[in-house]
Protein backbone atom coordinates (compact mmCIF):
# COMPACT_ATOMS: atom_id res chain seq x y z
CA UNK A 1 0.00 0.00 0.00
CA UNK A 2 3.21 2.44 1.32
CA UNK A 3 4.45 1.65 -2.28
CA UNK A 4 1.15 2.86 -4.33
CA UNK A 5 1.65 6.09 -1.96
CA UNK A 6 4.86 6.81 -3.28
CA UNK A 7 4.78 5.81 -7.24
CA UNK A 8 2.11 7.52 -8.38
CA UNK A 9 3.36 11.08 -7.67
CA UNK A 10 6.66 9.62 -10.00
CA UNK A 11 3.75 8.63 -12.65
CA UNK A 12 2.32 11.94 -12.32
CA UNK A 13 5.43 13.72 -13.08
CA UNK A 14 5.97 13.39 -16.81
CA UNK A 15 2.45 14.63 -16.95
CA UNK A 16 2.73 17.92 -15.03
CA UNK A 17 6.26 18.62 -17.23
CA UNK A 18 4.01 19.20 -20.19
CA UNK A 19 2.17 22.22 -18.82
CA UNK A 20 3.49 26.14 -19.95
CA UNK A 21 4.13 28.86 -17.85
CA UNK A 22 6.87 31.51 -19.23
CA UNK A 23 6.67 34.74 -20.45
CA UNK A 24 8.68 37.45 -22.89
CA UNK A 25 9.12 41.02 -22.92
CA UNK A 26 9.39 44.00 -25.02
CA UNK A 27 11.12 46.70 -24.27
CA UNK A 28 9.29 50.14 -25.60
CA UNK A 29 12.68 52.29 -24.30
CA UNK A 30 15.31 49.82 -24.03
CA UNK A 31 14.91 49.98 -20.86
CA UNK A 32 13.25 47.05 -17.98
CA UNK A 33 10.94 50.00 -16.75
CA UNK A 34 8.97 50.55 -19.53
CA UNK A 35 7.63 46.70 -21.15
CA UNK A 36 4.99 44.97 -22.54
CA UNK A 37 5.33 41.10 -21.19
CA UNK A 38 3.33 38.39 -22.36
CA UNK A 39 2.44 35.45 -20.36
CA UNK A 40 1.74 32.20 -21.19
CA UNK A 41 0.04 29.86 -18.61
CA UNK A 42 -1.45 26.24 -19.27
CA UNK A 43 -3.34 25.12 -16.52
CA UNK A 44 -3.72 21.81 -17.69
CA UNK A 45 -1.12 19.51 -19.22
CA UNK A 46 -3.83 17.03 -21.26
CA UNK A 47 -5.98 20.79 -22.85
CA UNK A 48 -3.90 22.39 -25.10
CA UNK A 49 -5.92 25.69 -24.49
CA UNK A 50 -2.96 28.41 -23.15
CA UNK A 51 -4.25 31.75 -20.89
CA UNK A 52 -2.42 34.70 -21.89
CA UNK A 53 -1.75 37.61 -20.31
CA UNK A 54 -0.32 40.87 -20.87
CA UNK A 55 1.69 42.95 -18.44
CA UNK A 56 1.77 46.61 -19.35
CA UNK A 57 4.63 48.45 -17.23
CA UNK A 58 6.35 51.92 -16.73
CA UNK A 59 7.84 51.89 -13.67
CA UNK A 60 7.80 53.00 -11.00
CA UNK A 61 4.44 54.28 -11.87
CA UNK A 62 2.60 51.86 -13.08
CA UNK A 63 2.22 48.48 -13.39
CA UNK A 64 -1.20 46.12 -14.95
CA UNK A 65 -1.77 42.79 -15.67
CA UNK A 66 -4.72 42.20 -18.21
CA UNK A 67 -6.07 38.92 -19.56
CA UNK A 68 -5.90 38.19 -23.36
CA UNK A 69 -7.89 35.03 -23.35
CA UNK A 70 -6.84 32.09 -24.58
CA UNK A 71 -4.88 30.68 -27.54
CA UNK A 72 -2.71 27.84 -28.20
CA UNK A 73 0.75 26.91 -27.77
CA UNK A 74 1.80 28.46 -30.57
CA UNK A 75 -0.61 31.53 -30.79
CA UNK A 76 1.19 33.95 -31.96
CA UNK A 77 1.18 38.18 -30.38
CA UNK A 78 1.14 41.09 -32.46
CA UNK A 79 2.30 44.89 -30.81
CA UNK A 80 1.69 48.12 -32.71
CA UNK A 81 2.35 51.39 -31.71
CA UNK A 82 -0.09 54.67 -32.63
CA UNK A 83 0.94 57.65 -33.07
CA UNK A 84 -0.29 58.92 -30.09
CA UNK A 85 1.61 56.19 -28.23
CA UNK A 86 -1.19 53.79 -27.42
CA UNK A 87 -0.86 50.38 -28.72
CA UNK A 88 -2.86 47.84 -30.31
CA UNK A 89 -1.69 44.35 -28.89
CA UNK A 90 -3.64 41.47 -32.09
CA UNK A 91 -4.35 38.15 -30.49
CA UNK A 92 -5.26 35.63 -33.53
CA UNK A 93 -8.42 38.03 -34.87
CA UNK A 94 -8.87 39.39 -31.55
CA UNK A 95 -7.31 43.12 -30.59
CA UNK A 96 -6.77 45.05 -27.31
CA UNK A 97 -5.69 48.69 -26.68
CA UNK A 98 -3.27 49.40 -24.14
CA UNK A 99 -1.42 52.78 -22.62
CA UNK A 100 2.05 52.79 -20.64
CA UNK A 101 0.66 56.04 -19.24
CA UNK A 102 -1.34 54.92 -16.33
CA UNK A 103 -1.17 51.04 -17.39
CA UNK A 104 -5.07 51.26 -16.67
CA UNK A 105 -6.14 51.65 -19.96
CA UNK A 106 -7.23 47.96 -21.67
CA UNK A 107 -10.07 47.66 -24.08
CA UNK A 108 -11.64 45.14 -26.74
CA UNK A 109 -11.68 46.35 -30.26
CA UNK A 110 -14.41 45.35 -32.59
CA UNK A 111 -12.19 46.31 -35.50
CA UNK A 112 -9.32 47.97 -36.95
CA UNK A 113 -9.21 51.32 -36.13
CA UNK A 114 -10.15 53.83 -39.30
CA UNK A 115 -6.62 55.56 -39.18
CA UNK A 116 -4.77 52.04 -39.18
CA UNK A 117 -2.44 50.22 -36.84
CA UNK A 118 -0.03 51.90 -36.35
CA UNK A 119 3.51 50.53 -36.65
CA UNK A 120 4.09 46.88 -36.14
CA UNK A 121 7.07 47.08 -33.58
CA UNK A 122 7.26 42.88 -33.53
CA UNK A 123 5.84 39.60 -32.68
CA UNK A 124 5.83 37.62 -29.51
CA UNK A 125 6.46 33.72 -30.99
CA UNK A 126 8.07 30.40 -30.50
CA UNK A 127 11.53 30.76 -31.65
CA UNK A 128 13.80 27.68 -31.00
CA UNK A 129 11.13 26.38 -28.55
CA UNK A 130 10.90 29.23 -26.36
CA UNK A 131 8.67 32.10 -26.34
CA UNK A 132 10.34 35.43 -27.62
CA UNK A 133 9.58 38.72 -28.73
CA UNK A 134 11.03 39.57 -31.77
CA UNK A 135 11.44 42.69 -32.90
CA UNK A 136 9.69 44.32 -36.51
CA UNK A 137 13.01 45.42 -38.94
CA UNK A 138 12.41 49.16 -39.80
CA UNK A 139 14.62 47.98 -42.72
CA UNK A 140 12.30 45.38 -43.99
CA UNK A 141 8.97 47.49 -42.95
CA UNK A 142 10.19 50.62 -45.24
CA UNK A 143 10.89 47.98 -48.27
CA UNK A 144 7.47 47.20 -48.27
CA UNK A 145 6.16 50.89 -48.62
Amino acid sequence: MRLRHLLLPLLAAPLLTACINDGATYEIDGTREHVLSLIREQPYPWDPKVNLYLVVSRMPACLRRHNLGTGTEKTRVEVYQVPSGAFIVKVGKRMFATETQTCESFAKMDSEPPEGMGQLMGTFRIKKGELVFVKEEKDAAAAEE
